[in-house]
């Protein structure tokens, strides 16, 4: 009997470790799942008798960033139609892209009336390859479905091929749709029209398609990776975060996995932690294009973690290193906004003009607004004043506090010149927001300060009538004080003794203690008094509105 259980316990671990070997399918779905060294261990022992399993794990390889073992791998099924295509991927990755070209055409060539499987690897050749002929490579998918029309590799690699066309994005779709048809649960195809939304800025349904994407194969680590993308681009950095850290814990956590994470980390804002992990990989073999990007997100995300000075350091080599065509404008932006943390206005003002130069949108809102942000956080106004005041001109239809904040920059600089047509601007644009009309109240009374012309005087008198019940609030008191000192002033002054008293009263109301008040009080009292001045109160530039 306890022979038996020991014989029984031994088959059912046989059996178990069987259930767990790998198929040439599992590896396949390893590789389109961008787990290459996963790929690899799987299809490695499977290669040696099966030629599919020896071209996916020669992609793998490719794909990897080895080409020579690529081409080594592809060499041992010399007359197999996928091995072949593979050859021809080697020569296009290594700059040989005649001899990639040929090669797919001397194996498209190969294709019979039934036997389409050499036409469809050439295409793939194609598609899958940079420099390739795409037009040649569509022609030929389309030749495949017309004797397969159901072929799913042919409409994956049709629908990829479109996508790296201008303006393919339809005809990508219709491909993977032809699929999703047929298998609603296709992980990878979901993934793929996912992008395609993604691409299209349309984040909501690119949201839509990864979710569909990972429920449909919780292993597959990319739907996780982009729905950390598209989260970050949507400001939702927590989900941004909660699935960059499911990517990877599933994904094959190789270096530039990490680095994936390390980005999406600092684009999350969770800062302090992507420059930590930076500055770890930085120790690590990583490849020389992944640590130039390493160097940079290291760098930005110490900037934005405090450490300016290594920031510095570390940004200065990015920039050295980096290609040109590779900076984006906002890395350009976010340099400037660094040398403005170290009090260098003229390299912040040289890198936030590299940005605006680089930026080919026609919408420059968003980073006119950043540099207006960033001036305005280091309390430089009349240059925060100037971006604000670049941003509304740029764009008129822009929101009302972005009207607000020019002019208040403006006001607490001093600079009239630019205050006074700025205020008029915002009240015109946004005559029902009572902020407008306070500010231009406040703008020409500050130009106005003894209250003797009273050009503020309708604009005080309008807002006041504007925010009604609102007036007795205490978060208005501040700003009701300041309309009240100015009309009882201006009217004061002018010798108007019915509205005099009208504002001594309604002022008393609000501060029963206020010094312009007093003056005026002790003035009725004993003509001799000095002459009543508007009270100067300084106050500090608004947080928000």
């Amino acid at each position: 009997m306890k022979k038996l259980m020991i014989i029984t316990a031994a088959a059912s671990l046989a059996i178990g470790a069987f259930a767990q070997q790998p198929t040439v399918e599992s590896g396949i779905k390893l590789y389109n799942y961008k787990k290459y060294n996963s790929a690899q261990k799987a299809l490695t022992p499977l290669s040696v008798k099966d030629a599919k399993a020896n071209y996916y794990l020669g992609l793998a390889y490719l794909d990897a960033g080895s080409a020579t073992k690529a081409n080594y791998q592809f060499q041992k099924y010399p007359d197999d139609p996928a091995n072949i295509s593979g050859t021809a991927m080697v020569a296009f990755a290594s700059k040989d892209a005649a001899k990639g070209m040929q090669i797919a055409k001397d194996l498209a060539a190969k294709a019979k009336k039934k036997e389409f499987m050499p036409m469809l690897y050439a295409a793939k050749a194609l598609t899958y390859s940079d420099g390739a002929d795409l037009q040649q490579a569509i022609q030929w998918y389309k030749d495949v479905l017309t004797k397969d029309p159901n072929n799913v590799e042919a409409h994956l690699g049709l629908g990829d091929t479109y996508r790296k066309m201008t303006g393919g994005g339809g005809e990508a779709m219709n491909n993977y749709e032809a699929i999703t048809e047929k298998d609603a649960k296709n992980s990878l195809v979901l993934s793929r029209i996912g992008d395609l939304w993604y691409e299209a800025r349309n984040y909501s349904s690119a949201v839509e398609f990864y979710d569909k994407a990972k429920n449909a194969d919780s292993t597959n680590p990319l739907p996780y990776y982009s729905l950390s993308q598209a989260y970050w681009r949507s400001g939702q950095f927590d989900k941004s975060l909660t699935n960059i850290r499911k990517y990877i814990s599933i994904s094959d956590n190789t270096i530039s996995d990490q680095v994936n994470f390390v980005e999406i980390l600092y684009l999350a804002k969770a800062n302090c932690e992507a420059a930590k992990l930076a500055q770890e990989l930085m120790t690590q073999e990583v490849p020389a294009d992944k640590k130039i990007s390493l160097t940079g997100i290291l760098g930005f995300a110490q900037a934005d973690c405090g450490d300016s000075i290594e920031a510095q350091k570390n940004l200065k080599q990015y920039f050295a290193l980096q290609k040109p065509k590779a900076i984006t404008p906002g890395a350009y932006i976010e340099y400037g906004k660094l040398w403005l943390k170290l009090n260098n206005l003229d390299s912040a003002s040289f890198y936030y003009l590299k940005g605006i130069e680089g930026d080919t949108a026609k919408n420059k809102t968003d980073i006119y607004r950043q540099i207006a942000e960033a001036y305005r956080m280091k309390k430089e106004y009349c240059r925060s004043g100037e971006w604000y005041d670049n941003l509304i001109k740029s764009n008129p239809a822009t929101q009302p506090l972005d009207h607000f904040w020019c002019v208040v920059m403006y006001y607490y600089c001093k600079d009239w010149k630019s205050a006074i047509p700025a205020a008029q601007r915002f009240e015109e644009k946004y005559p029902d927001q009572a902020s407008s009309t306070y500010w231009r109240a406040r703008v020409l009374a500050a130009v106005d300060s003894e209250a003797a012309t009273g050009a503020a005087e309708p604009y005080f008198a309008s807002w006041i009538e504007k925010i009604g019940a609102e007036a007795d609030k205490k978060e208005k008191k501040a700003d009701v004080t300041k309309a009240y000192q100015y009309l009882l002033l201006y009217n004061y002054n002018k010798k108007d003794k019915e509205k005099t008293k009208l504002y001594m009263d309604k002022l008393r109301s609000v501060d029963a203690n206020d010094g312009l008040l007093k003056q005026i009080e002790d003035v009725e009292k004993s003509p001799a008094a000095p002459a009543p001045k508007k009270d100067g109160v300084k106050t500090k530039p608004p947080v928000k509105k």
